[in-house]
């Protein structure tokens, strides 16, 4: 399925395949973020089977660098999938995604319907 758009709850979002090459540079992230603005999208989605275990290691800087790209286009990212064997086995990770799902900009979600529910929350938050 290649990338699409699609609507909830009033945020367009850029819904990334899951076959294709890992997001692992920096160009990987831009290269979306400028389809999401030339979308004019609120957030992008990726499925977590296209990070490697490079993101998930907090150490190695690349979720850093990827998550701030987002942040700085003050955009939203949504990386969905179970990941809970990564963060059963790293404290540092699990504390970031803690914090990330406490924020506005970036969440680690297992479905489009917590994904849903997410956004619902913070339109209300916004009212």
């Amino acid at each position: 399925m290649p990338d699409s758009i699609v609507e909830i709850n009033r945020h367009r979002l850029l819904i990334v395949e899951d076959a294709g090459p890992a997001l692992t540079r920096v160009q990987d992230m831009l290269d979306l973020i400028g389809e999401a603005l030339s979308q004019r999208v609120s957030a992008i989605v990726v499925p977590v089977a296209r990070l490697e275990g490079e993101f998930f290691r907090l150490r190695s800087g690349v979720a850093g660098e990827l998550t701030q790209k987002i942040v700085n286009y003050r955009l939203k990212l949504a990386i969905l999938g179970d990941i809970s064997a990564l963060t059963a086995a790293s404290t540092a990770l699990s504390d970031f995604v803690r914090e990330s799902n406490r924020g506005r900009h970036i969440f680690f979600l297992p479905d489009m319907d917590a994904l849903a529910t997410k956004l619902v929350e913070l339109s209300k938050s916004q009212a």
